[in-house]
């Protein structure tokens, strides 16, 4: 109730007139302290205090309307931030990188930066019925679920796995802005599915570059007891443009060589699973990424872990690997092993330990230490996170 009545006197101080039958305030804070090393010649080690080390960081509003007949309308705005610094996270207009470095960092928000809140996170507006939902907005991608549901670690930490760091899929890879969503309505038996498509609203000019940054993407799924099964595919426009040469012959950055040769598109698909056997969830992951362009790329990555409860915690324990064709074949294998304990409802401390080797030119590191081209890496976290 106090949640609630704070959220109406923000919104009302700015001018809103507010109709809703509800509306939420609502955020999580998660800091961690955090180490990495590297090893070879030219390594570096580092420690920090790191945000998101089990959950994102969040502050947001969300709230529906019961428009009667069984429809609703609502919004969800979620803004991310860096409780380390008190810092928010970038968004992404277009879909598009805006920068050398943003190819294979993922979605932007992933990069450092230093501004106010945005809400990057989610950004939607919704009618609901029992026909499904229609969601504008900025919002997760349907095949980036599959990445976060079926990893023990959440996508989150030193512990995520590497289909999502090593991977090819580029700035749509989690989130996509300007886009249309549908979500099948939830009583289907088990069976869900969303479709998503999103636009890089470019001038339509004739040029090649004209259609970047727009995309669509599909997840079907089912989910009965202790079973949960879903596959998801997407293709994405990205850039044929921009300063990415100079970042082309860094070890395993074959996404920005791509881009260097031509540019084309994105294509991810994953698959993945998980089993409840009470004493344990068992959860296992497969993804191929594709980028069709002068110099053609594909990058395989599985996933295998589980969550075993703990008294008033849980133990998490992942093994992920990623590679990618290209002549050098560079590989990334990933071990983590994680425990949580629950203080209450909303408050939880946690700690992960992370190894991960490399082969074939790959340098991938941890807790931002460098690594030497085919050598360790070796990370951890402690941290502790409050919702509310």
């Amino acid at each position: 109730m106090k949640k609630s009545l704070v959220a109406l006197a923000i919104l009302a101080a700015a001018g809103v007139a507010s109709a809703q039958s509800s509306v939420t305030l609502f955020g999580v804070v998660d800091v961690a302290y955090a180490h990495g090393s590297g090893s070879g010649a030219g390594s570096s080690s580092k420690s920090q205090l790191i945000k998101n080390g089990y959950n994102s960081s969040r502050l947001g509003f969300r709230g529906t309307e019961d428009l009667g007949g069984g429809m609703s309308a609502s919004f969800w705005l979620e803004a991310g931030f860096a409780p380390d610094s008190g810092t928010g996270e970038a968004s992404n207009t277009n879909n598009q990188n805006p920068s050398a470095t943003a190819l294979n960092a993922g979605d932007t928000q992933r990069l450092a930066n230093n501004q106010g809140l945005t809400f990057n996170r989610r950004s939607t507006v919704s009618l609901a019925s029992g026909l499904g939902e229609l969601r504008l907005g900025r919002d997760y991608t349907p095949h980036f679920w599959n990445q976060t549901v079926f990893d023990p670690f959440g996508t989150n930490g030193v512990g995520t796995n590497q289909t999502l760091n090593s991977g090819l899929g580029g700035v749509t890879a989690v989130r996509a802005s300007n886009s249309v969503g549908y979500f099948l309505p939830g009583n289907l038996g088990g069976f869900y599915g969303q479709f998503q498509a999103y636009m890089g609203e470019n001038n339509k000019n004739g040029a090649v570059t004209e259609k970047d940054g727009s995309g669509s993407s599909i997840r079907l799924g089912w989910a009965n007891g202790p079973v949960n099964v879903a596959i998801a595919t997407s293709r994405t426009k990205f850039a044929r443009t921009g300063a990415v040469a100079a970042v082309a012959a860094t070890p395993g950055n074959v996404g920005a060589a791509a881009v260097a040769a031509g540019g084309g598109d994105v294509k991810s698909t994953n698959i993945g699973g998980s089993y409840d056997f009470g004493v344990a969830q068992l959860m296992a992951l497969a993804t191929r990424d594709r980028v069709d362009s002068a110099t053609a790329v594909t990058g395989k990555g599985a996933l295998i872990g589980g969550l075993v409860p703990l008294g008033a915690g849980q133990i998490r324990v992942a093994y992920s690997t990623y590679k990618t064709d290209t002549a050098a074949a560079p590989k990334s294998k990933k071990i983590a092993l994680g425990y949580v304990h629950n203080l209450s409802k909303r408050t939880a401390l946690y700690t992960t330990f992370a190894r991960v080797t490399n082969s074939g030119g790959a340098t991938q590191a941890l807790n931002g230490a460098t690594t030497a081209a085919n050598n360790r890496s070796t990370g951890y976290d402690f941290g502790i996170k409050h919702s509310f």
